[in-house]
């Protein structure tokens, strides 16, 4: 029996998959429109303010915390998946 393509997926790519989701959905912008290396203030158009919600959002989801130092710097969506992964 064939796996399918999220049993497949490498966990980090998966996480980076859901995150990509997950912010296309929020902030209503079409998921293609989002690459895994973008700038996520520029491609989604954010303020901090809306990064906070978007971070609470992703906290929520994968039932983990974030400390801010750990995101201090932290502006793209590789990165941010490689901090939450890191928290599974």
């Amino acid at each position: 029996m064939p796996l399918d393509y999220n049993e497949r997926m490498p966990a980090a790519e998966k996480t980076l998959d859901e995150i990509l989701a997950l912010a296309a959905a929020h902030f209503k912008v079409p998921r293609e429109k989002l690459a895994p290396d973008d700038d996520f203030f520029k491609s989604l158009g954010i303020d901090s303010l809306q990064t906070l919600d978007l971070l609470t959002k992703l906290e929520n989801h994968f039932h983990i915390e974030l400390p801010d130092y750990e995101l201090q710097g932290v502006s793209d969506f590789r990165t941010l998946a490689g901090k939450i992964q890191a928290r599974l």
